[in-house]
Order: C-alpha cells, then structure tokens, then sequence
C-alpha cells in the first residue's frame, strides 16, 4: 500500500475512534442527567409518602380543619399522576410534573400553618419527628434539584459544543430541560385559610 493509502486509513480511524468516543461520552453524560433525575424523583415520593402519616397526626388534633386535609389529599394524588419519563423528558413534562409539586408544597405549607394553632400538637413527638423528617426532605429535593441541573448543564454544554454537536444530531442527542422555579416562586405563598 503506498504512503498515500496509510494516510487515508490513518485519517478513518482517527474519525473512527473519534466518533465512538463522542458518542460514549454522549452516552455516559445522558445517563448521569437521568440517574440524577431518578434521584430528584425519588426525594419527591419520599415527601408525598410522608403526608398522609403527617396530615392524620395533624387531623387528629385539627378535626375542624377539613379543606385542608382535602387539598392535601387532592395534591398528593395529583402528584401521583404525573410521572417524568427519562426517554421523553420535555420542557413542557418538566413544567406540568414541577406544578404538581408546587401544588403539595402549598397544601403541605397550610397544613403546617394548622398545626401552628395547636399547641399540644406541635408538643407530640410524631409530629415533631415528621416536620424534622419533611424538613431533610425539603433539603434533599433541593439538593438533588441542583445536581440533576448541573448534570443537565454539562449534558447540554456537551452536545451543543462543536465538534460534538455533529455527534449529537447524527444520533439524536437533544438538549434536556432543567428544573426552574416555579412563576411566582419569588413571592410567599397565599396561606389564607
């Protein structure tokens, strides 16, 4: 073969070796973004778990309180019913799921808000145990919220760069949404009840 030749096969594997590895970095990066979704997603079932052990121990001294044990209850099955799917996760799926959540972060901030007004309730101990349980929850959410973000970012910096972003559209790697405050989130929650 002449010196010619070697250069051109030389070159091939070059692009060869090349794209397996923008490929794979690709792929390493895409399923830390969804590892790390897995994890948020854990941390909000934990939460919703929690309410209804929390709303029956507030229920129990508040029986008065019954809208909002309802909203509670209304917020945590919508909770249930929407689930993120990592190999469809759109910006849109994201909103609606991140909705949802706000919602039983509201009804959990009026059912705290009655419990306020009992005394010998915020002195038992199974509540004070859950507030301290849904507290290191309100923690993990937030703190796997910002590694899902910062996985997304590395993800979305990788396929957009040249010359990965060739890579990218030739396989079909899109850009993943990250987790926003919800509109409105700037300004405290309306707890009249």
């Amino acid at each position: 073969m002449k010196k010619t030749g070697w250069i051109i096969v030389a070159v091939i594997v070059v692009l060869v070796l090349w794209l397996f590895s923008g490929y794979n970095g690709m792929v390493s990066s895409q399923e830390e973004v969804t590892t790390e979704l897995a994890n948020v997603q854990t941390q909000y079932q934990r939460r919703a778990d929690m309410m209804p052990q929390l709303a029956k121990i507030v229920k129990a001294y508040a029986k008065h309180e019954r809208e909002t044990f309802e909203q509670v209850t209304k917020a945590r099955a919508a909770v249930g019913q929407v689930k993120l799917d990592a190999n469809n996760l759109t910006e849109a799926n994201l909103k609606q799921f991140t909705a949802a959540q706000g919602e039983l972060t509201n009804a959990f901030s009026k059912l705290m808000l009655v419990a306020e007004r009992y005394p010998e309730l915020k002195a038992s101990e199974n509540f004070k145990s859950l507030q301290i349980q849904e507290e290191g929850t309100e923690n993990r959410i937030s703190e796997a919220r910002r590694k899902y973000n910062e996985a997304v970012q590395s993800y979305n910096v990788k396929v957009r760069r040249m010359p990965n972003a060739i890579i990218a559209g030739l396989f079909g790697f899109d850009t993943m949404p990250k987790f926003e405050a919800a509109a409105g989130s700037e300004k405290a929650p309306d707890l009249d009840i």
